[in-house]
C-alpha cells in the first residue's frame, strides 16, 4: 500500500503546496449532446437531458473520463473507477494520481478547451470554495442530492462532499506495550522518540489535521491552532516527537510505531499489515476530535461532461457510497443511508469509534489556521 502523504491540504481545505505547472495539449473537445439533442455541459440533472438512461447513453458515446489526483490505494478509489468503467464501458484516465488539490485546479484553468482537462475534481473544501468563487464549476445535482447533509454540500451544487474521516492515533501494539488512546497519552515518557506524522503540516491535510486536533485537545479552537502547536513543541521538547515521516514502509519496518493520520489510512493499515507481523490499532482520540471531507465538483469547461455527470451519479449511488466506505472512508451520505437501510453494515462496523458529530472550521479559520502554521511550524520543532 503506497499512500501518498501529501495528497491535499487539508480536505476541509487548507491550501496545499504551491501547483505544478501543467502543460495543456490536445483538442478543444466538441459539445456533447444527447439523442433529443440536449447538451450534457449544461444539464443540472439527469432530467435536463431526458433522465438517467439518456445520460447514459451520452456519457458512453463521449467514452472516456478524465479524472486527476485519485490515488488508487486512497480510500478505495482502484475499486472505484474499475467499477465505473466496467458498469458503463467507460474508459477512465487518472493524471497525475499522487497530485494536490491546488494541481487539480491549475489543470482546469491551465487546460481549459483542451481534451485533456480533468472533468471531475475530488477536492479540499477550501479548494471547493475558491473554485467555486472563480466561476470554474459546473453546478449539478445528483439523483441522491437531498440525501447529502446540507453543511455538506454548496446549495447551487457546485460542490458537495463526497467522503472524509477523522484524525486518529494508529500504533503497533507488538512494539509499544500500551497503545495511546488521546493526544494527553502521548506526552508519557514511555512514548519517547514514537509519535509521527505522516508530513509536514504546512504541506501534508493530515499533518496539518493532527495540529488542528491536539488543539482542540488543549484548549485550543477553530480560531486558534496555537495550543496545537504548544503541544507538538512540548512533545519535542520531551524527545517523544520523531521527525521521520510516516509511510507504510516505515511502520511495516518499526521507525514509526505510533502515527497521526486519518482514521480511513490508518484502518487500512491496519487490514494491510497484518500479514506482515504488525498489529496495528487504531483509536479516534476522545480529547482531540478534528474531521475533514473531500469535496466533488465537475469542471464548467469538461471535455466529457455527460461522463463527468454520470460519474457524480456513480459516486453518490448507494453502491459508490458503500465502496468509499469499504476504503474505510465515512460517505458523505452515510447517516441518510443507515436510516434508510443501504449503508453496508459489515464495512460501517470496521470503522473505529466517534462520539458526536463532525465540526468543520469557516474558510477565515482555516486560512489564518493554515498562516500560522506556516509561520511557526519550523520553529516549533526546531
Amino acid at each position: 500500500m503506497n499512500v501518498p502523504r501529501n495528497r491535499a491540504i487539508g480536505a476541509t481545505g487548507v491550501l496545499a503546496a504551491a501547483a505544478l505547472t501543467l502543460s495543456a495539449c490536445g483538442s478543444t473537445p466538441a459539445a456533447s449532446t444527447t439523442a433529443n439533442d440536449k447538451n450534457a455541459s449544461t444539464a443540472t440533472s439527469a432530467a435536463d437531458l431526458g433522465g438517467m438512461d439518456a445520460l447514459v447513453a451520452a456519457a458512453k458515446k463521449e467514452g472516456t473520463l478524465n479524472v486527476i489526483a485519485l490515488p488508487r490505494d486512497w480510500a478505495n478509489y482502484g475499486a472505484i473507477i474499475d467499477g465505473f468503467s466496467k458498469k458503463y464501458g467507460i474508459k477512465v484516465q487518472d493524471d497525475n494520481p499522487t497530485g494536490s488539490s491546488q494541481d487539480e485546479i491549475t489543470a482546469v484553468t491551465s487546460r481549459k478547451g483542451q481534451s485533456n482537462a480533468p472533468d471531475v475534481l475530488d477536492l479540499g473544501s477550501q479548494f471547493a470554495l475558491s473554485g467555486t468563487q472563480q466561476g470554474l464549476f459546473a453546478p449539478y445535482k445528483v439523483a441522491n442530492f437531498d440525501q447529502i447533509p446540507a453543511a455538506q454540500k454548496d446549495s447551487n451544487a457546485d460542490w458537495y462532499n463526497d467522503y472524509g474521516g477523522y484524525i486518529s492515533i494508529g500504533c503497533d501494539a507488538k512494539r509499544v506495550k500500551e497503545c495511546p488512546k488521546t493526544f494527553a497519552d502521548l506526552v508519557k515518557p514511555e512514548y519517547r522518540g514514537q509519535v509521527s506524522l505522516n508530513g509536514d503540516p504546512t504541506k501534508s491535510g493530515a499533518a496539518f489535521g493532527a495540529v488542528y486536533a491536539a488543539s482542540m485537545a488543549n484548549g485550543g479552537s477553530f480560531v486558534q491552532i496555537q495550543p496545537g502547536l504548544d503541544f507538538f513543541a512540548k512533545l519535542k521538547r520531551l524527545g517523544n516527537y520523531n521527525p521521520a515521516f510516516a509511510t507504510p514502509a516505515s511502520i511495516v519496518k518499526g521507525q514509526t510505531p505510533i502515527t497521526i493520520d486519518w482514521d480511513y489510512l490508518n484502518v487500512a493499515y491496519a487490514d494491510t499489515f497484518k500479514n506482515k507481523g504488525v498489529n496495528w490499532q487504531v483509536n479516534v482520540p476522545t480529547d482531540g476530535v478534528y474531521a475533514q471531507y473531500y469535496s466533488q465538483a465537475i469542471n464548467a469547461n469538461a471535455p466529457h461532461p455527460a461522463a463527468a455527470r454520470l460519474w457524480e451519479e456513480y459516486l453518490y449511488s448507494n453502491d459508490g457510497q458503500n465502496l468509499f466506505l469499504k476504503g474505510y472512508a465515512r460517505p458523505a451520505m452515510m447517516d441518510a443511508m443507515e436510516v434508510n437501510g443501504s449503508l453496508d453494515p459489515v464495512a460501517a462496523g470496521k470503522l473505529p469509534a466517534v462520539s458526536g458529530s463532525p465540526a468543520f472550521p469557516t474558510e477565515d479559520q482555516l486560512t489564518t489556521a493554515k498562516q500560522t502554521v506556516a509561520q511557526k511550524w519550523a520553529q516549533t520543532i526546531s
